[in-house]
């Protein structure tokens, strides 16, 4: 949701904006912190479900669509944007007629944006790589990966003082999204005291191992305990601990390539090894620029960390990677969009 809040953002005033999120869906706290108005509808995902909920997710996508017809005969829009996620389906066969755009934050389409691309006027991609996964025939537009503004405008030292990371020691940050990555958590508890002799470590577990902290700090020695800063989530915070980090290890989801990039930050990927292949491919086109490593899920618990000290050992290698992260930046991205749905508006306002 962070590239259409970026995207919002370059709209300004020049947009009247509403927002269909998932009933039940992260969303709606999200966006209620920004002051976005927001409407929920029913909807759930159908690849890789699993037999047994797949009936009951085909009826909640079902119920979406006159929910999502009423919302848009209210509002009336004049141009329609998608990032991505079952709940846009609904709204797309709902909206008719209404001009789209929609931006595929992975360099593979999900299953998802696939069916919303054939509906749409505009397909937006993060890179010149995505255009292979796209039919001829639409209008594909590389705009690069939308990031939030604040990213851009930290300071490295303000964000470690912010986030208390005192010292003059190497930051690692780890962390696996909102609910956290439990293979990345172990890999990093089972080498914690060895790293921690090196490097200030900022890990965000997650709130399904968040209880284990407790644990976790209890066997650590007194003297490490000041170089391990663990959270359970970020909001406001993480960009900041964006900012604040020499490495960071992660899953291969969308924003690596969007927000990596801005801030030239070196990267462990560990590919989350159910989601199709999407994350692969995000990680592979990094490793392929030179600026990042890929790291596979089922050997974590033996590569992490000879893998993070190797680099920390090589300040060459690592400020290569990082000339080559900085490298596929792309600042414009939401203003680029922004000026894409601006268009369409134009065009459905003539309707």
């Amino acid at each position: 949701m962070y590239p259409a809040l970026a995207v919002v953002d370059a709209l300004g005033k020049r947009a009247e904006v509403l927002w269909i999120g998932s009933e039940g869906g992260m969303e709606a706290l999200l966006l209620s912190r920004v002051g976005q108005d927001y409407r929920s509808i029913p909807a759930a995902g159908v690849h890789g479900v699993g037999l047994r909920a797949l009936p009951g997710n085909l009826v909640r996508l079902g119920r979406g669509v006159p929910a999502a017809r009423r919302i848009v005969q209210d509002f009336d829009p004049e141009a329609i944007f998608f990032t991505g996620g079952f709940v846009g389906v609904p709204v797309a066969l709902a909206a008719r007629g209404v001009p789209k755009a929609i931006f595929v934050p992975d360099i593979e389409p999900a299953l998802a944006l696939r069916l919303i691309g054939r509906m749409a006027d505009v397909i937006t991609v993060s890179t010149q790589k995505s255009l292979a996964f796209h039919p001829r025939g639409k209008r594909v537009v590389v705009t690069g990966y939308p990031t939030r503004a604040a990213l851009a405008n930290l300071d490295r030292a303000k964000a470690r003082h912010k986030l208390g990371l005192a010292g003059r020691k190497k930051v690692l940050l780890v962390f696996g999204g909102s609910r956290g990555a439990r293979s990345i958590n172990e890999a990093l508890w089972s080498c914690l005291p060895t790293l921690l002799e090196r490097v200030v470590v900022l890990h965000i577990t997650g709130h399904l191992d968040w209880p284990r902290v407790d644990g976790v700090l209890e066997k650590l020695p007194a003297r490490l305990r000041e170089n391990y800063h663990v959270h359970a989530y970020l909001h406001d915070e993480m960009p900041f601990a964006l900012v604040a980090a020499d490495l960071v290890v992660s899953r291969a989801g969308a924003a690596t390539i969007g927000e990596y990039p801005l801030l030239g930050l070196p990267a462990i990927l560990v590919p989350y090894p159910h989601a199709w292949r999407y994350q692969k491919v995000n990680a592979d086109y990094l490793v392929e620029a030179g600026a990042a490593v890929s790291l596979a899920d089922e050997t974590l618990s033996t590569d992490l960390l000879p893998t993070i000290l190797n680099l920390f050992d090589d300040p060459d290698r690592l400020a290569a990677m990082r000339v080559a992260m900085k490298e596929l930046a792309a600042p414009e991205a939401a203003e680029a969009i922004a000026a894409e749905l601006l268009r369409l508006g134009e065009r459905g306002a003539r309707a």
